[in-house]
């Protein structure tokens, strides 16, 4: 029977997810119990390609990348695999059904990472975020409605906005990591070496505004997934808030970070805001 072994696949998944995400993991706990085990196999999934592309600098990520990628579709083919983290989420793509053009511009966006490492303009720009952000919140929405296409079709572009939020938070909050350890630069039309306040702002402006789309889809979310992403939101909003008050130069030269306890209090006041169903 393999009901064993998928139990110890889905384990992994969570362990992997609680593992690189404090703040996402918490979001997570959050969701209903049906549709939890299922973002954990999603998170897991993209979690792993982006380590390989982000993290393994003393391997042959190249290699690395190409081995994954073909346990990946062996994986999706023959539903299953020896690698835990792509059995679980094989799993979760053949319960609802997840379109097989979202897990490959997902690979594609992280196949850049091994040697784009500048984005010259708007439309490679936003090409990469769809890739590594927006189609993650589309399989994302994909089990939060179970598999309703409907209701998914009404939460698509909020869902995209929302994924695009948060990646490009992750972008600014990393600004150091990725233009001097990784020699990336993400932003089009930014000069990083000479980040100043009118450029920063035109980044957050563009943030909020997906923000703002973003909302509004969370609030007609399904009972089950509604409370965990307005949980993620939050957090992402005041992460958004800090960068705001951060100097430009300051944000390059450090990583914005909000501490555990300020977690735990914005956990506390989007809770209250849920049950006086403020949403």
């Amino acid at each position: 029977m393999k009901t064993l072994f998928d139990s110890v696949s889905y384990n992994c998944s969570k362990i992997v997810t609680q593992s690189y995400s404090t703040s996402f993991s918490m979001a997570t706990k959050m969701l209903s119990d049906t549709i939890r085990q299922d973002i954990y196999n999603i998170y897991g999934f993209v979690r792993f390609a982006d380590e390989i592309v982000d993290t393994f600098h003393d391997y042959n990520k190249k290699e690395l990348f190409e081995a994954f990628e073909k346990d990946l579709e062996f994986a999706l083919t023959e539903k299953i695999s020896l690698n835990p983290i792509l059995n679980s989420f094989q799993h979760t793509y053949h319960k609802y059904n997840i379109e097989k053009h979202m897990v490959t511009a997902f690979m594609s966006s992280m196949r850049l990472d091994l040697h784009k490492t500048t984005y010259l303009t708007e439309s490679e720009y936003k090409d990469y975020i769809y890739g590594s952000a927006d189609v993650v919140g589309l399989m994302c929405l994909k089990v939060f409605v179970k598999g309703d296409q409907v209701e998914y079709d009404s939460l698509k572009d909020s869902a995209m906005s929302l994924g695009s939020a948060f990646q490009k938070v992750n972008f600014l909050r990393d600004l150091k990591a990725d233009f001097d350890e990784l020699e990336r630069t993400y932003f089009p039309n930014t000069d990083l070496n000479n980040l100043n306040e009118e450029a920063k702002q035109l980044i957050i402006t563009d943030i909020e505004h997906d923000f703002s789309e973003g909302l509004k889809g969370i609030k007609q979310l399904p009972i089950e997934a509604k409370f965990g992403v307005f949980m993620a939101y939050r957090y992402y909003s005041q992460l958004l808030k800090k960068l705001k008050k951060t100097p430009a130069l300051d944000i390059k030269s450090t990583r914005i970070r909000v501490p555990n306890y300020k977690k735990i209090e914005l956990l506390t006041r989007s809770y209250v805001k849920y049950q006086l169903n403020l949403l």
